[in-house]
């Protein structure tokens, strides 16, 4: 075990020394500005900072400041250590990758009060010095040894595939959104930014009078944006469900009125969105620990599907994962355990799809059930059942038996592992965003970022390229 020692007031010579060096990483500095609530674009945009002096997203000063710190708190003269006073100088900037070494000499002891001053420095892999200064401490004056604490481990949750997709919503033009009912501020906010972004027109569809106050009140600007005037949320839902009949429209989103209201409208035989297919809903999950966008469906629409339908679930999933430009899926047709018995009926049904998938009657993606969602999404998982096909242990799509347990699954996801579940309705005519109030604003943008690509790949017949 690491032990950690400290050098009390007396042992400290004139002169003594001591270094570390450190690699500065990206996460570094992503770490730092989440805890020091220091957000300024230099840090953290490329593109902004590129724009700046630095040409370049540089670390921030006090983080290289910190090693400063660490040295002082942990080497010299470390445990029991109590900081006074710190006066630094910043000589050039530090890059991701730049390999830095701090270094504290003391210089001066004052024995009335322990006070010793340290000359600090900070130098790059170059030899250039980034830092300069002195900090002064009081000394410890008992001899303390012992086990070094454990640090926590730290996962960042980037979810850099949500940004990875509405980025690639650049290569698009905006797409023409009926938003149903945005009469509330997050319903209203998440229409209006994903139309700053340039992912989609919106046709606003609601109250004039009421969505103009809600507006003022939340001070949002409704300069430029098409409002259709409708007397309540049920009228929103028929007349933005219309414009989508008509053209007018390539995509519709739910604003502040409840799903139910919208979807059956949506559903209605004769003035609805329906095809030959099943309408069904898919999560895509930004999960931090997980390399690739995680796709969940259905947890939103179908109860109980039977077979028949959780064919329309598969392809309209598969459909999404290409039109998105992600490529030929690998789906998980989920159980609770990966062998087919008559106990569970939902392996036979898993067993079944995967036949459907050979014969052609589910096509575009590769199909493996029934699987454990641990032999789903771990090769370890997998290696040690035995399982070998190129699905298992790193699943695209997610199948899960019902509703209940899909959306059980989503929201261990969002609470337990920090993942952001951005969702759309597909199978319809147009892809349709679901938002909730708790969503966050990189998940709105992201859920109209992914049904602007879907609408865009079915209008052209071609998915955006990376």
């Amino acid at each position: 075990m690491e032990t950690i020692e400290n050098k009390t007031f007396e042992e400290i010579a004139i002169g003594e020394r001591a270094s570390l060096t450190k690699a500065i990483e990206r996460h570094d500095i992503e770490l730092f500005a989440a805890v020091s609530g220091d957000a300024n674009p230099i840090h953290l945009d490329e593109e902004l900072a590129a724009k700046t002096p630095f040409k370049g997203v540089v670390a921030h000063g006090m983080l290289t400041a910190g090693l400063i710190s660490n040295l002082l708190g942990n080497r010299l003269p470390g445990p029991g250590t109590i900081y006074l006073a710190q006066d630094l100088r910043f000589h050039r900037p530090v890059r991701v990758g730049d390999v830095v070494t701090a270094t504290v000499t003391a210089k001066e002891k004052r024995p009335e009060k322990r006070i010793v001053v340290f000359d600090c420095a900070v130098t790059n892999q170059r030899g250039e010095v980034v830092l300069t200064g002195t900090a002064e401490v009081i000394a410890p004056k008992e001899k303390l040894r012992g086990p070094a604490p454990a640090l926590p481990e730290v996962t960042l949750r980037r979810h850099e595939k949500y940004e990875q997709l509405i980025e690639r919503t650049k290569g698009i033009p905006a797409i023409p959104c009926a938003v149903a009912h945005p009469c509330e501020r997050h319903a209203l906010e998440g229409a209006l930014l994903a139309a700053e972004r340039g992912i989609i027109v919106p046709i606003l569809v609601a109250p004039s009078p009421k969505l103009r106050r809600i507006a003022e009140e939340a001070g949002l600007s409704l300069e430029g944006i098409e409002l259709v005037d409708v007397p309540h949320s049920h009228a929103a839902a028929a007349k933005a469900v219309e414009l989508v009949r008509k053209g007018q429209a390539q995509m519709l989103m739910k604003g502040s009125l409840h799903t139910d209201e919208l979807m059956a409208e949506v559903v209605a035989r004769e003035t609805g969105l329906r095809t030959e297919r099943r309408i069904s809903h898919v999560f895509i999950m930004d999960v931090p620990t997980y390399p690739e966008p995680l796709f969940i469906t259905d947890a939103a629409i179908n109860i109980f599907p039977d077979l028949e339908t959780k064919r329309d679930i598969v392809q309209n999933a598969i459909d999404l994962h290409i039109g998105l430009g992600l490529g030929e899926p690998r789906v998980a047709i989920l159980s609770a355990v990966e062998t087919v018995t008559p106990k569970i009926p939902g392996t036979i049904e898993a067993a079944a799809l995967c036949k459907m998938a050979e014969r052609g009657q589910i096509t575009g993606g590769i199909l493996d059930g029934p699987l454990a969602l641990d032999n789903a999404i771990s090769l370890e998982a997998a290696a040690i059942k035995g399982i070998r096909s190129p699905v298992a242990g790193r699943a695209q799509i997610l199948v899960v038996p019902d509703l209940e347990a899909g959306n059980m699954l989503a929201k261990n996801l969002s609470f337990l592992a920090g993942a952001e579940a951005a969702g759309v309705v597909v199978g319809a005519r147009v892809p349709i965003v679901l938002t909730s109030r708790a969503d966050s604003v990189r998940t709105r943008l992201a859920s109209a970022a992914i049904a602007a690509l879907y609408a865009y790949a079915r209008m052209t017949g071609k998915p955006v390229a990376e």
